[in-house]
């Protein structure tokens, strides 16, 4: 064997140092990098949620004979756009350019004095006459493909080509609202004598032949309403909404035709200010109302404590007191353009409550507006008869800081509340995406968990690093750590599926638990204290702790068997119905599962860190200790923990934040139900199960995408948080104790 010389030896550990540090050191900023590469892809995609909406004039055109518009709409791609003016006709023409396509004269029915849409992505149009009739008709278009798509427009009438009669006698028809289905149509209308009258016809199909079809009517005339200027009918044909100029605003139940009620009369606008126009926003639950300082306010139907409705203002819109002139909701989100006197045209979010967007379109008064399905074009025009096409990027109106971590009061609820539920069936549907019981979640199953693993990770870390002898801890130490190896999955699988039912199944068991075991170790210690001397010098020092599994073991086994009598003496036999006797709602998945599980799968990583930070302390110091008369208990609280203080503080706040980022455990074992109560018996949903659960059924740059990767980014921007607290705190207590 070839002897180096002390050079060759030194220069190869000089090269061996210098490869470590090299490694060492570019390892460190590889991991800094990977980090900030996924706080900024994060970003990335986060950050277009919160862009400022902006909008481009397309083109500015007048479409050729027509007169005071009643009604004016545009087609799903923005191609296409369709009037109906007082003249009774039906224009079809490009909304890019104001060409028409074609008209429809309408008129031979008689004067027009209204229009009501029903559906317009359906469109569903009913056209009012003065003499008391109502046309209800289809404008769509007909699409083909010939090489070419080509697009035709489509007039078709569902309810029959003759207009339909409101009342049993002739009436002055003043103003009209109409629903329909597809079985069903109703109308209501105010009179020039300040009737209303309301009538549902319901389509009836012969048994042989199904083409055959006949309508049959039923009308009413409402009493004691008020002479109303703007009348309303909800999409479900149950609720009837009438109000006055003056504010005075009513509403009744007509889901029977014969039996209408009033269930509400009042005041809706001050007493110095006019009502200028009262719509529905999407879904027909909230209803708008402008008033004549230009406030714009949502309003919509609130349950009391005896179940009856209400109209409520829920919140307000300021439009610096220029009165609206025209009003368009969105067709698929919570929004809504509205035109002003001074010809501004404004783009405003419900849930969001804020204003997004102020274009100066015009230079006199909107008169008429127009939001295309897609809500990415609008149509407005003003006093000179001038079209004013425009295009919007407005992709998340939906987002604000309010919406994402204020309470907010959402549609259908008495109250404001922070709720998740970021998807339905319809478009109807009121998005709610507070980021609060989602994060209220993750603290929660965090906090359980910790409550569990760090009472016990921490003693045990004590014991087995300070008292327990040496073969033990060679034992011992290891197979917690291996517990670390387990996948969380099988841990979730197991907790929610075995552990779930059978702590449900013996819950008073689970209970008396807290009493029996810390009574059993007791009695068993103090049992081993007065055992003869022959019998406690057997055991070598150190191992005592062995003869508490069989201990444990019984306490365990002994408090489930007295489960079932415990149950039937004070809880009637069964503990989940007294809890719901007594309002505490109980859920089989969790705070307790959770707390147990999770706790499991923390204890093994803070239990290997702080007994290593306990093991670690110099012997010197404990030595000292003994030999300066302190009791091993004295050398243990007032030395040794206080010297490993800074290791096992950084064994927890790891802990803390494994705790914090667990997915599969929380995914599998809570329920995953998003709500906020400390209640141990009931579920939660945090921030990382959460985007397991929805991120594979959200579509890619969606909203609900987007807020989806907000939410990993709040997770990471909590655990970085926590982390550089630990961190500065765990520096102190070290810079502290070094001395000792």
């Amino acid at each position: 064997m070839v002897q180096l010389s002390a050079d060759a030896r030194q220069t190869r550990r000089s090269r061996k140092d210098l490869f470590a540090r090299y490694g060492i050191t570019m390892g460190g900023i590889g991991i800094i990098v990977a980090i900030l590469t996924i706080f900024f892809y994060l970003a990335y995609v986060v950050i277009p949620l919160f862009e400022t909406p902006h909008s481009s004039r397309v083109a500015t055109y007048a479409v050729d004979d027509i007169g005071e518009i009643l009604f004016l709409g545009i087609d799903e791609q923005s191609e296409y756009a369709t009037l109906v003016d007082d003249r009774a006709q039906l224009v079809y023409f490009r909304a890019g350019n104001g060409d028409v396509i074609q008209r429809t004269d309408l008129s031979h029915h008689g004067e027009l004095v209204a229009v009501s849409v029903s559906n317009f992505e359906r469109g569903l149009i009913a056209l009012g006459y003065a003499n008391g009739k109502a046309l209800v008709l289809r404008a769509g278009f007909k699409v083909t493909y010939t090489g070419t798509r080509q697009i035709k427009p489509l007039v078709e009438y569902p309810f029959g080509e003759q207009p339909l009669a409101i009342g049993d006698s002739d009436i002055v028809l003043k103003n009209m609202a109409m629903r329909s289905d597809s079985e069903s149509v109703t109308i209501a209308v105010t009179t020039a004598e300040g009737q209303v009258e309301v009538a549902q016809w319901v389509k009836e199909s012969s048994f042989l032949d199904m083409d055959d079809v006949t309508l049959t009517r039923s009308n009413v005339t409402l009493s004691g309403a008020i002479k109303a200027d703007h009348v309303l009918i909800d999409p479900s044909q149950r609720h009837l909404y009438l109000a006055a100029s003056d504010g005075n605003f009513e509403q009744y139940l007509i889901n029977d035709i014969q039996s209408i009620e009033r269930i509400e009369r009042k005041k809706i606008v001050g007493d110095d200010t006019q009502l200028q126009l009262i719509q529905f926003l999407i879904g027909g639950t909230s209803l708008m109302v402008g008033d004549s300082r230009g406030n714009l306010s949502q309003w919509f139907n609130v349950r009391g404590e005896n179940g009856e409705e209400s109209l409520q203002q829920v919140r307000s819109f300021g439009h610096n007191g220029v009165s609206l002139t025209a009003y368009a909701s969105e067709l698929r989100r919570k929004g809504m353009v509205t035109g002003d006197r001074l010809g501004n045209v404004s783009i405003l979010h419900s849930t969001a409550e804020r204003e997004l967007l102020t274009i100066p379109v015009s230079q006199s008064a909107i008169t008429n507006i127009a939001n295309a399905p897609r809500s990415d074009t609008f149509i407005a025009v003003d006093e000179e008869e001038q079209f004013h096409f425009y295009h919007v990027t407005n992709e998340h109106p939906e987002i604000s800081f309010s919406s994402l971590w204020s309470e907010v009061h959402y549609e259908g609820f008495s109250e404001p509340d922070y709720i998740w539920q970021s998807s339905a069936a319809n478009n109807d549907f009121e998005p709610k995406m507070s980021l609060v019981p989602l994060a209220f979640g993750t603290f929660k199953a965090a906090f359980y968990a910790m409550l569990v693993a760090v009472p016990l990770s921490i003693l045990g870390a004590i014991y087995t690093a300070y008292f327990m002898s040496a073969p033990m801890r060679k034992l011992v130490k290891p197979t917690i750590e291996i517990m670390e190896a387990l996948p969380t999955v099988i841990i979730g699988f197991l907790a929610g599926l075995w552990l779930a039912p059978e702590i449900e199944l013996h819950l008073p068991g689970v209970f008396s638990l807290l009493i029996v075991m810390p009574l059993t170790i007791f009695a068993a210690s103090y049992g081993w204290w007065r055992a003869p001397s022959a019998w406690r010098q057997r055991i070598p020092d150190g191992w005592e702790a062995a003869l508490l599994i069989p201990v444990v073991v019984f306490a365990i086994w002994f408090s489930m068997a007295i489960s079932m009598p415990l149950e039937r003496l004070f809880f009637g036999g069964d503990m989940r119905l007294w809890l719901n006797s007594i309002g505490v709602d109980f859920d089989q998945r969790n705070s307790i599962i959770i707390g147990l599980a999770m706790g499991f799968a923390v204890i093994p990583t803070i239990f290997s860190i702080a007994e290593d930070a306990v093991f670690s302390v110099p012997k010197h110091l404990t030595f000292g200790s003994l030999a300066l008369g302190a009791t091993p208990w004295q050398t243990m609280i007032r030395v040794v923990i206080l010297t490993a203080s800074p290791g096992i503080f950084s064994a927890v706040m790891i802990g803390l934040g494994r705790a914090v980022g667990e997915t599969m455990i929380v995914l599998m074992a809570t329920g995953n139900t998003p709500i906020m109560d400390f209640n141990i018996f009931e579920g939660m949903r945090t921030l990382a199960a959460n985007i397991a659960v929805e991120m594979p059924e959200s579509e890619v740059n969606s909203t609900h995408y987007r807020v989806l990767f907000l939410t990993a980014l709040v997770l990471l921007m909590f655990t970085f948080f926590f982390n550089t607290i630990a961190e500065i705190i765990r520096h102190r207590l070290r810079k502290k104790y070094s001395s000792l």
